[in-house]
Order: C-alpha cells, then sequence, then structure tokens
C-alpha cells in the first residue's frame, strides 16, 4: 500500500513515538508505549529486510553476504542499547524509563539518517507492490486501505478498553492465547496464498518450501530468544558478576550476542561468497540445520553452568559467553540467511506479506521461549541441567531432521539456493 521505503521511514517515526510514551513512569503509558513500538515494528522490520533484498538480482550469490552486513548494522544497535539502557537502570540509578528515553533519542536520529540518505537504496522498495493490472491494483489497494482503517478502529477500542480497566488481562493465558492465534494466522495466510492468490506451480512450490523453513526459523528462536528471559535470569541471580575491580551490570551480557555477530558477520559473508565460488557453499536447508546444531550445542554449555550453580557455587561468566558464541554463530548460519531466502522465494507481489510472515515466526518462537522460561523455578536450581538438557535435545533433533530433508526441500524450492 506505501511501498517498503515510506513504510519504514513511518514506522520509524512511529516506532519512536512509542518509546518517548515509555519514559512516561506510569503503567498506562507503559502498555500504549509498547503498542506504539509493535505498530512501528511492523512496518519497519520486515520492509527493511524486502528493501535489502530487493537491492540484488535474483541469483546473486551477494545477497546471502548483503544480508550479512545488514545484519551487523542491527547489532551495532543490539550492542549499544544494552549497555546504555542497562547503566542508566542499573549503575546510575536514574531508572528503565531513561533508558526508554535514550531509545527514543536514537531512533530519532536513525529516521533522519534514513530520510537523508535512502536515495542510495536507488528504487529498491520505493513501488507499492503491483500486478501490472491497473484495474486490479486500485481494488486491491481500496480493499487494503479498508481493513487497515478497521484493524486501526478495533486496535484503538481495544487499547482503550483495556487502558480504562474495562478488561483483566491474565500474562499466561496471554500467551498462551497468542500462540494460537499467530499458529492462525499462519495457516490461514499461507492457505490463502496458496489457494487464491494465483501461484504458478514454481510459486507453490517455493512457498511450501517457505512454510518447512519457517518451522525451523520458530524452533530457533524459540531456544535463541532464552538469552531474554532464562539466560539473563541465570545472569543476574547465578553468575558471578562482582569483582574487587569491577561489579558487572548483569543488563551488559545482552550485548555480548552483539559483539560476536559484528566481530563474525563479515566472515560468515566472505564465507559465503568463497564457497559459492567452489560450489561448496551448503544449501539453505542445511544453513538452518547447523543452525539449530549450533544452538542445541550453546544450551550444552549451560548444562555445564547449571551443574556448577545446583552444586552451590556461582558459574564464572565465561559459561555465558561461550553459550552466545555458538548461539551467534547458529545465529549467522540460519537468520540473514533466512531473511534473504524469504525475499527469493516469496512470489514477487507477496515479498513484503512474507517477510511479516517470518517476523511472526520468530514471534512465535519468543512466545515458546517465554513459556519455557517460565518452567525455571528459582527455588530448583538441581532441576536446571535437565531442562537445558531437553532444549538441547529438542533443538538437535529439528536440526538433523532439516539436514535429512535438505535433498526434497531443496527440489520444492525449484532452483532457488
Amino acid at each position: 500500500l506505501l511501498g517498503a521505503q515510506k513504510a519504514v521511514f513511518y514506522g520509524g517515526i512511529v516506532i519512536m513515538i512509542g518509546h518517548f510514551v515509555l519514559a512516561i513512569p506510569s503503567t498506562q503509558a507503559f502498555f500504549l508505549g509498547l503498542i506504539f513500538v509493535v505498530a512501528g515494528t511492523g512496518l519497519l522490520k520486515p520492509n527493511v529486510s524486502a528493501v535489502v533484498g530487493d537491492l540484488y538480482p535474483q541469483g546473486d550469490p551477494r545477497r546471502d553476504a548483503g544480508f550479512s552486513i545488514f545484519y551487523m548494522g542491527i547489532n551495532t544497535g543490539a550492542f549499544l542499547g544494552p549497555l546504555v539502557c542497562g547503566w542508566l537502570a542499573q549503575s546510575s540509578g536514574l531508572g528503565w524509563h531513561w533508558g526508554f528515553a535514550a531509545a527514543g533519542v536514537g531512533m530519532l536520529f536513525g529516521v533522519i539518517q534514513f530520510y537523508l540518505t535512502k536515495h542510495h537504496l536507488g528504487s529498491a522498495g520505493t513501488a507499492p507492490s503491483q500486478t501490472g493490472d491497473a484495474t486490479i491494483d486500485a481494488q486491491r489497494r481500496k480493499r487494503g486501505w479498508t481493513l487497515v482503517i478497521i484493524a486501526l478502529a478495533g486496535l484503538t477500542a481495544l487499547v482503550i478498553v483495556g487502558l480504562t480497566g474495562g478488561m483483566d488481562l491474565d500474562p499466561v493465558q496471554v500467551s498462551e492465547q497468542s500462540t494460537a492465534v499467530i499458529v492462525g494466522v499462519f495457516i490461514l495466510f499461507f492457505a490463502y496464498v496458496l489457494l487464491f492468490g494465483h501461484l504458478t506451480s514454481d510459486e507453490k512450490k517455493r512457498t511450501i518450501a517457505l512454510m518447512i523453513l519457517l518451522m525451523g526459523c520458530s524452533m530457533f528462536w524459540s531456544g535463541f530468544e532464552q538469552s531474554g528471559s532464562s539466560l539473563n535470569f541465570f545472569a543476574d541471580r547465578y553468575t558471578q558478576l562482582d569483582y574487587s575491580w569491577f561489579s558487572i551490570p548483569s543488563t551488559w551480557f545482552q550485548s555480548v550476542n552483539s559483539i560476536f555477530i559484528i566481530m563474525f558477520a563479515p566472515v560468515f559473508a566472505w564465507l559465503w561468497v568463497a564457497l559459492a565460488k567452489r560450489n561448496l557453499q551448503p544449501s539453505t536447508p542445511a544453513k538452518f540445520g547447523f543452525g539449530l546444531i549450533l544452538l542445541a550445542c550453546g544450551f550444552l554449555v549451560m548444562v555445564g553452568a547449571s551443574t556448577v550453580v545446583a552444586s552451590g557455587q556461582l558459574a564464572a561468566p565465561t559459561w555465558l559467553i561461550m553459550t552466545y558464541l555458538l548461539h551467534t554463530f547458529g545465529e549467522l548460519a540460519l537468520s540473514p540467511v533466512g531473511l534473504s531466502v524469504t525475499t527469493k522465494l516469496a512470489p514477487k507481489r507477496f515479498v513484503g506479506q512474507m517477510m511479516g510472515m517470518w517476523f511472526l515466526a520468530t514471534a512465535l518462537g519468543n512466545l515458546i521461549a517465554g513459556q519455557i522460561a517460565g518452567e525455571f523455578d528459582a527455588e530448583n536450581v538441581a532441576a536446571y541441567p535437565d531442562q537445558y538438557m531437553s532444549i538441547v535435545m529438542t533443538a538437535g533433533g529439528a536440526g538433523l531432521i532439516l539436514l535429512l530433508l535438505t535433498k526434497p526441500i531443496k527440489k520444492l524450492m525449484s532452483g532457488v539456493d
């Protein structure tokens, strides 16, 4: 409806507003600010990835490398964010709301930078998706804007009812119901695209392949996003943080993954291009499988760390650092490659929406991650090794299954690497 570049710009503005609202110290402002951030992210995040994909022609081996560099840029901010926010909240004594305000200032500069330099992107993402038939395009735009207005009206009503105390929200129920909603949306969207999207035979096969890869994506993030829950909890409660010369804010461990991304993204970008030149580059399903196996290896390290804690000692920071290193390798094998392949497998007129499905799969992984983390009991540390081992078995098993299914998935991809 807007074109990807405009969606990115407007999305950044909405996110910025959300962070400044979050800076207001009240419960109502907290939830309202989150809603702005969510809505803005829905505009910005899938569309900025679609723009990156549009910079490269089909079949260009530089696309995966380009997404790795793009991913490194994202993680520059992800590295700085926890350092700034964590210092403001835990060390300076100013509190978390100052961290939210800092994020708003950061997004302000991001929006200005994007607006001033977007001409370097050329025509990538400038035009709304089109079928080539002016009449059909006009009908689709009219129908699309109608749906947007209805959705915004419904969301506004829901927000008003929620903020005025018209309904009680139970976080666990919200999580469980959101899981069901996301799975339902996923099924309905792909059923619509496959049945009524006027796809060619190859497009249908590629869409089915993408569905399989998105399931692997959800599985990966359900483990990886323990970084913001059970692993963060482990850093705060069970890791040696205080030394004679320095006390480490537990929030700073959230920057470790981003440091490794910045360090190793260029290495992976070079690796994919170098392997492609020698016809040795693993296929996308294989990369997904390796990503899940590396995730499992990271949690195997946590089995050792939690065994130390169960014996009554604090774990050294190196346990978490090694876990994040292995998880980063898994992320670099799967995430930027997944962003890239989504733009390649998606039918041209559905690229933005398919990127939305990628992030919907990521959202499902986040929800499951939260549910898994909810099973970790601070009073029952002895259970941690077995709980981490269950993640090892699940993620590792899923990775092996993807490796075994590499050939049939590649056939469905119809020539897309």
